[in-house]
């Protein structure tokens, strides 16, 4: 709607404009249509036309901009405000949905997100926008809840986490959802955009262990081996030490040599625990175990004194 308002001044007549109609500049656009002259005798007012401006929802200037975007595109598709209660609905119509939608939606995605920031522009509460084409939406949330599920089963199954594909924000909030109520797992995103991804964590899950995979470690019982060996199998049990006979040490007596003694100085040539015995070589003793051994007749040969 176009309103006139004359004053003294253009600047006279605006601001009695705005007063009446209680609205600012930002909200109409203004046209001086005349100036006004002062004359001898009299005067002539200043003119200006007011113009409403079309104030627009945050949805119809999200379509708004849709309508000049798309033909940059390439694409013929149409937009229109579907529903602007709890979320703002934006539907394309288009002869083909290949080129608008793209491979996973990335197009229509980038559309979406693009959409979403002028729908937001100015507002406090952040508003939710959705760009539909061909019921590809709908189409794609089943999918994914699916997908949720069959992981889900997965997850719980071996045990372990399973992280999903990398998803934008719209679709990793479907995956949450789907598995919000679920009494076996549970959700959560990791990861920075545009590579942010959802895991699916089993609420029992196994505790990590190398031996399962085969890999070589300690496996449970504290034992090394290969591919989770136990303690029982080729390397023996460490808790069950065997038994071994007691073992005692020989006499410290000087043994039948062949003469080739180191004991050159006359000392007792006795076994020394932890040293050297003082000789190498083969034991030459008769042949008979049961017979006496012959002495020792060599000039550096000291008998044993058995009290030392």
């Amino acid at each position: 709607m176009e309103y006139i308002f004359t004053g003294k001044t253009p600047e006279e007549a605006i601001e009695a404009g705005l007063a009446e109609l209680k609205l600012t500049r930002e909200d109409v656009d203004i046209e001086i249509l005349e100036e006004g002259k002062k004359r001898l005798i009299g005067s002539v007012p200043a003119k200006v036309r007011i113009v409403v401006k079309e104030k627009l929802t945050d949805g119809a200037r999200a379509v708004k901009f849709l309508e000049g975007l798309l033909p940059l595109l390439g694409s013929d598709a149409q937009p229109s405000l579907a529903g602007e209660e709890e979320k703002i609905v934006i539907e394309l119509k288009a002869e083909t949905t290949k080129g608008i939608i793209g491979r996973r939606g990335e197009v229509i995605d980038a559309i979406q997100i693009l959409a979403g920031a002028v729908a937001n522009t100015g507002r406090k509460e952040y508003v939710r926008v959705v760009v539909d084409c061909g019921n590809y939406r709908e189409e794609r949330e089943e999918t994914l809840r699916r997908v949720a599920e069959k992981l889900a089963a997965k997850a719980v199954r071996i045990g372990k986490r399973v992280r999903l594909e990398p998803m934008n924000p719209y679709e990793r909030r479907i995956i949450h959802s789907a598995l919000a109520e679920s009494d076996e797992v549970y959700t959560k995103s990791e990861g920075k955009e545009p590579s942010r991804y959802v895991v699916i964590i089993p609420k029992h899950a196994k505790a990590y262990d190398k031996d399962e995979r085969g890999g070589r470690g300690r496996n449970r019982d504290g034992g090394r081996g290969k591919g989770g060996r136990d303690r029982g199998g080729k390397y023996g049990d460490r808790d069950r030490k065997k038994q071994y006979e007691h073992r005692e040490l020989p006499k410290e007596t000087a043994p039948e040599t062949n003469g080739t003694s180191f004991n050159r100085g006359g000392g007792t040539a006795g076994y020394k625990k932890g040293g050297f015995s003082g000789f190498f070589g083969t034991f030459l003793g008769n042949a008979s175990d049961d017979a006496e051994p012959t002495p020792d007749t060599t000039p550096d040969a000291t008998p044993d004194n058995p009290e030392e």
